[in-house]
């Protein structure tokens, strides 16, 4: 079992950058994705992380902009968030599972065992 925490979402403008953590209780060796969800829209994958960090895939929305990574040793992942959208605005969720697998598996919710409550991002242009 493991819990999810989130924090780091905010109001900021078009341009500007933010950086979401996402703290995990338990086991550390997840598999670790990023979603998010705008309103009356559904939930889209973001980005994954293998539970080493040597494997990434990232949505084609983010690419070049955002950045997947997580340290270990303090059970986090993080999600810096560059040259920020107003497409960008949603509430952003962070999910683990237990194993790798192909970028098909990953970017759908029902590959994810657990999830945080989420993290409100708002970009105004």
């Amino acid at each position: 079992q493991v819990q999810l925490v989130e924090s780091g979402g905010g109001l900021v403008q078009a341009g500007d950058s933010l950086r979401l953590s996402c703290v995990a209780s338990g086991r550390t060796s997840y598999t670790m994705g990023w979603f998010r969800q705008a309103p009356g829209k559904e939930r889209g994958f973001v980005a994954a992380i293998s539970s080493g960090g040597g494997s990434i895939y990232y949505a084609d929305s983010v690419k070049g902009r955002f950045t997947v990574s997580r340290d270990n040793a303090k059970n986090t992942v993080s999600l810096q968030m560059n040259s920020l959208k107003p497409e960008d605005t949603a509430v952003y969720y962070c999910a683990a599972r237990m194993t790798w697998s192909i970028m098909a598996v990953l970017v759908t919710t029902s590959a994810y065992d657990y999830w945080g409550q989420g993290t409100q991002v708002i970009v105004s242009s």
